[in-house]
């Protein structure tokens, strides 16, 4: 079931959700764009860099099947960092590290499950796929100054869901844009009916340049699926992978400052007509600057 699988997504573990177009367009142009002042949206990392962030995501899930109701939650702090292995006009490849990770669990009446990589020798049996990635490189990522994906390596491959936007860098626009203007790009998420046969739901991840202050730009963005949903279990599966929220983007620096996600959503008849999935969910991405490195638990 989808809903017991969000601290392992979270860790970007696997890799369901598939682009299915490369180039991002302007959907909505800015009022009276000439006399705005437009903004090239461009990532500058160098060879050499570290990028650290801390990644929270808090999640609650209440479902009810056959008259019996179920919760579970997971809230899990990562420390992770992109290390730039090489950079030039053409592209720009890093490794995606996970430093260290705490993490706490709990389904229904079952005892809450804690762990941290920082304190803790031993991960619980639920926790020692995250353990096993702690101070590796989860993915090496190509990308070019448009944020757009070029060549992705998983070290571990995995059949969970990643959280909102399938990449971690930002597909921008081609052409520099005013405050105000929108561009989308589309992507696929894959899921699989009650009959098992995979669907491909196709949506569009809409940005929008809410303003500029400061050299950041601040940027939303929303998830609007395109292919018709019509089996709420298909849907059950698609709501954790759809993206809401805002991101903040340094212009000089060229790269992401921080990132929310948002999720509120209740799925009704995803398994018999009496089934309901809440799902409740937030996810923050916070760049960490003048980092120590310190040595972690193998």
């Amino acid at each position: 079931m989808v809903w017991r699988n969000v601290s392992v997504a979270l860790l970007g573990l696997g890799m369901v959700v598939v682009g299915w177009g490369a180039s991002p367009r302007n959907d909505v142009a800015a009022e009276d764009p000439a006399a705005e002042k437009t903004y090239s949206l461009r990532y500058a990392l160098k060879e050499g860099q570290q990028l650290h962030y801390q990644v929270t995501h808090v999640a609650k899930t209440k479902t009810r099947i056959n008259g019996t109701e179920e919760q579970s939650s997971v809230h899990t702090i990562s420390d992770r960092h992109w290390e730039v292995v090489q950079a030039d006009d053409e592209s720009q490849t890093f490794d995606h590290i996970l430093d260290s990770v705490q993490m706490t669990q709990q389904a229904g009446d079952k005892e809450e499950v804690r762990w941290s990589s920082k304190t803790d020798e031993i991960p619980p049996t639920s926790f020692q796929n995250v353990a096993s990635q702690i101070g590796k490189a989860i993915s090496t990522i190509s990308i070019n100054a448009r944020g757009q994906e070029l060549d992705r390596v998983e070290a571990q491959p995995s059949k969970s869901g990643r959280l909102g936007m399938g990449t971690l860098a930002i597909a921008m626009p081609e052409d520099p844009i005013a405050v105000g203007a929108s561009w989308s790009i589309p992507r696929e998420i894959k899921t699989k009916t009650p009959d098992k046969t995979v669907k491909m739901i196709k949506i569009r991840e809409l940005y929008t340049l809410k303003k500029v202050s400061a050299g950041v730009a601040t940027i939303s963005v929303r998830s609007e699926p395109l292919t018709p949903i019509h089996e709420e279990s298909v849907r059950a599966q698609v709501i954790q992978q759809l993206s809401n929220g805002t991101i903040r983007f340094d212009l000089d620096a060229g790269h992401m400052i921080s990132k929310e996600l948002t999720w509120d959503e209740t799925v009704v008849g995803f398994q018999g007509a009496s089934s309901m999935m809440e799902y409740r969910a937030r996810m923050t991405e916070q760049f960490v600057d003048d980092v120590v490195r310190t040595a972690t638990r193998p």
